[in-house]
Formats: structure tokens, sequence, C-alpha cells
């Protein structure tokens, strides 16, 4: 039987990075010490909140306007909604048009851009996008008609209150990681609600309604974000240092998560990467059950015999000593075993049998933008991927080295944030070491208003690269992206386009462009 963290760890005390499992006591003892400083209010901004009677668990429809629905979570939050009986409406500045055509399919009127007029007035509620100030026309009008409005993640956490919540959160992994015990979940007839921040590429949705009190979400830490949230249980895929337009350092960071998990009631689960110190110490700070996964046989949950298949991987669970299930993904590389891992963890205590999590995650096709191949064109592969942190970057590369051995592998990549990239830009100078050849676009700078910053660091990050031996392009622009693609894509090459901007957008002009011109060269 596994004991869980309390007493794995102080049965086999060492440091993890050696190969061995640092007691729960002496973790315990070295994050003590300035936990409490860690606690502080969470950072979002008041504003106006009027409770709806019953609304976490009504089926009764109600009319609820949501500004920014496309963004990715917002329209899992519109397809919840609408599974629970709410009439949906909703805008958005600049909305994808696949999403908004599918929105539209789904019966939600959505509208292109922002005006006063787009509100109903029967509204019961307004729910804003992280994106969407109190300036936007239809908050303004929110407001003259006393409709309640509330963030996202406010809205994530009214309808948590009266479920049992999981949530999913990390620097990597969170988005699969949902999906995963989401998609486990309602194949084993538990039938969870769900908000997931990416879309399932075989089912066409992120959100939807279930029948049971189970809330699966993924939790974001940016702003700490999550603290809107009152999960029972909740899955740490790992922390580093991020979001650097909000967080200082890593020590921030692990604080914020240190306080989220804090929060967990006492008959509560908490699932972490156990090979993680970060992870390990912020994990101290919670009274709640604790477990592990990882890779390797000191944990409460690991996997071993990975072996990479056509497009997957298999392999083998382990609870302690004692063989769990048998694997066979469809998505490929190590990052996603361990995804697969800390799914198994939770969907196991939350009820699902071993047969259960092994046919739902072989069953399991992947999210959009995670390693997706969209095709191959003349030859040349393309895949499409949201990495955009140099962990994320190094491990989908080598997933696509395991993958396609021997040929010749080209990324395009658009950095996220020029604070992200000059903070992390020794490890991204060394992240793209797989690629045979680097293209890099201008840096989406969301959020962040410096041209001129953005275009030094994105020099300097060319230039380091390039001191390296590797092969790079620095382009000016998504279109000459495309025009440098096309010219450099030969037969046989794999290109992955790569970064959490809107660098997708090129690929159907990549197709189109391929298609026209045979890449003979």
């Amino acid at each position: 039987m596994v004991s869980g963290l309390h007493n794995r760890y102080s049965q086999k005390s060492a440091v993890m990075q050696r190969g061995r499992c640092e007691s729960r006591r002496t973790l315990a003892a070295s994050a003590t010490r300035g936990v409490q400083s860690m606690i502080s209010a969470p950072a979002f901004a008041a504003v106006p909140r009027v409770r709806l009677s019953g609304l976490p668990t009504a089926r009764k429809a109600r009319v609820a306007h949501l500004v920014g629905i496309c963004g990715s979570g917002m329209k899992a939050l519109a397809e919840m909604l609408g599974g629970l009986g709410w009439m949906v409406s909703g805008s958005d500045l600049q909305p994808a048009s696949d999403t908004l055509e599918l929105l539209r399919r789904k019966g939600f009127r959505v509208h292109r851009g922002h005006s006063d007029e787009f509100l109903p007035n029967n509204a019961d509620l307004l729910v804003f996008s992280p994106a969407i100030t109190d300036s936007n026309p239809e908050r303004q009008q929110a407001e003259r008609l006393g409709i309640p409005q509330w963030s996202y993640n406010q809205m994530l956490g009214e309808l948590m209150k009266t479920r049992v919540g999981i949530s999913i959160a990390g620097t990597h992994g969170k988005s699969t990681t949902t999906a995963m015990v989401a998609s486990v979940l309602r194949d084993a007839g538990l039938s969870p609600s769900v908000v997931i921040g990416a879309e399932l590429v075989d089912k066409g949705v992120s959100g939807w309604a279930g029948e049971s009190d189970l809330f699966v979400v993924e939790s974001c830490e940016y702003q700490k974000n999550f603290l809107t949230l009152c999960p029972k249980h909740v899955v740490l895929t790992g922390i580093e240092a991020d979001h650097f337009d909000f967080f200082h350092d890593l020590r921030e960071t692990r604080e914020a998560f240190a306080e989220f998990v804090s929060r967990l009631p006492s008959d509560g689960h908490l699932i972490i990467r156990g090979d993680c110190e970060a992870t390990r110490i912020a994990a101290a700070s919670s009274l709640a059950e604790i477990e592990t996964f990882s890779l390797r046989d000191c944990t409460d949950w690991w996997a071993a015999d990975l072996r990479p298949t056509s497009g997957g991987i298999r392999f083998r669970i382990f609870r302690g000593e004692t063989f769990f299930t048998e694997v066979s993904l469809r998505i490929p590389g190590r990052h996603n075993v361990l995804n697969a891992v800390a799914a198994a963890a939770m969907c196991h205590h939350v009820g699902a049998s071993a047969i259960a999590i092994r046919e739902g995650l072989s069953d399991f096709r992947g999210t959009k933008r995670r390693f997706e191949v969209l095709g191959s064109w003349r030859g040349v592969t393309l895949i499409d991927d949201y990495a955009h942190h140099p962990t994320a970057v190094t491990a989908t590369l080598r997933t696509a080295r395991e993958q396609f051995p021997g040929r010749r592998l080209l990324c395009a990549f658009q950095p996220h944030q020029e604070s992200r990239t000059r903070a992390l830009l020794d490890d991204f100078a060394e992240c793209f070491d797989a690629a045979d050849e680097v293209f890099l676009a201008p840096i989406f700078t969301a959020r962040e208003k410096c041209p001129e910053a953005a275009e030094q660091t994105n020099a300097e990050l060319a230039s380091r690269l390039a001191a390296r031996g590797k092969s790079v392009r620095l382009v000016s622009s998504l279109d000459r992206l495309a025009d440098e693609l096309d010219d450099a894509a030969r037969l046989g090459d794999v290109l992955i386009t790569m970064g959490a901007g809107d660098i997708n957008r090129i690929q159907h002009e990549l197709t189109r462009r391929i298609q026209r011109h045979p890449a003979t060269r």
C-alpha cells in the first residue's frame, strides 16, 4: 500500500535530484521558515459582485454575456454554461474565424468587436476575460444597468463553490493534464464538468457540463488568478520561474503556489511532481494528503519501460512498488508520460479504476497546439506547438527528434513577451540545440508595450544562437517568416511552428505555398 508523501518521505531521506527522496519532515523544516510571509492577498482588482441565488448548481436557463468569449478559457466556460442550460452571448475584438464559427454553430450569439449594444438587457451576469478592462463599452453598459460583473476566474470560483473542485496547476503541462483527467473521468462514467484552456483535437470542445459534482479546471498562476478558486484536490505539475511581468523571480512564483495549496482542506488531496524542488517546498504549506509522481521509483506514482511508438509512447505505471497499469498514449514525449502519470493518480483518487484509466489515456488524442501534427504537403511534415518557455521548447524538440529520426528539423519560434525572453535568455539560447535551423519571428508582446526593447532582446537571442553554431534567421514579420519557410522547406523536412502568440495563423499560408510550389530543392 502506498502511504503518500507523509510516510514515504520519512522512510527515504535524501536529496531528490541525487536519485533519492527527501523526507517530509526535512522538507517541511526547510520550507517552514517564512511560509507565513508568503501568504498575501489575491492580486485581482475588486469588481461588483452580486450573488445569483443557486448559480453554481442551477439547471434552469440564465443569461450570461461573455466579453472576450473566443479566448481559450472563455470559450470553454461558454461551452460549460451552455451545457448547464444558460443562454450565452458574447463578443471578441479579434476572434479567430474557426472559433467564432464553432461558437455560433453551438447556438451562442457572438459578435465581432465591442459595443454597448451587444449586451442583452436581460443579462443576469457579465463575465470578462483578463484582457478586458473596465473601459470596455459592454462593461460600462453593465455598470449602468446594474448587471453584476465577474472576471473569468471569479466565475470559475463561484461555480466551484458547491462542486468538488479538481484544479490542475503548474508551469508546464496544465492543459494536457487537465484534458487527460477530464477525458478519463468522463469515459469512466464519473461525468465531471470541465473547463480546459485548450481544445480536444478529436472532440472539438474545451469545456462541458457533467452530471456529477466533480469540476475539473485548468488553473493559472498568472496574477495569482488561481486564488479565486476553492478546489478540494490539486495536481501540481511543477514550478519554474515564469510570468516575469508579474512575478520577479522563482521565489515569488513558488510563494504563490504555496498560498494556493495552503488553502486546500485537510481532507483534500495534493499530487505533486516529486522531483521538482520548488514544488516540494510549496507543498509543505498544505495540510492535505500528498502524493508524488515522477519517472523514477522513489515517488508514489511513477512510470517505467518507456517505448516510443508510431505517433505516441507506451509505458507502465506503478503505484509504489506495485504495478498499476500499462498505457499506450497516442501522443508522444516523455513530458506527456509525466502528465499521464499525474492524471492517473488524480483519477484513481476520485474513483476511476485502473482499467478505466488505461482505456481513457489510451483513447486520449491530445489537445490543439500541443505537438499537433497538421498534415504533410509535398513531403514536409507540419507540426504546431504552444511551447514558449525554454523547458517546453526543449521537450518539444526532443520529442520531434524521437518521432522523426534522421529528418531535418526546422523550428519557427515566436517568443512570447519581452520580459520572459530577456529573463530566460541564457536558457533560450540553449533550448534549440535539437533543431537544425531556427527562424525567429518578432516577439509577441502580449500585455507589454516595448517594441524597441523587444527588437533588441530578439536580436540578442539570435546572436547567442549563432554563437552556439546554430543556423538562425531573424525575420521581421510573420509574413516574412512565411516567405523564409517557403524558401527553406525541402522534401522530408519536419517544420514546427512554436509559440503562445499568433504564429499558428501562418499555417494556412504555409500549406497553400507548399502545395503551390513543390519542394524539390
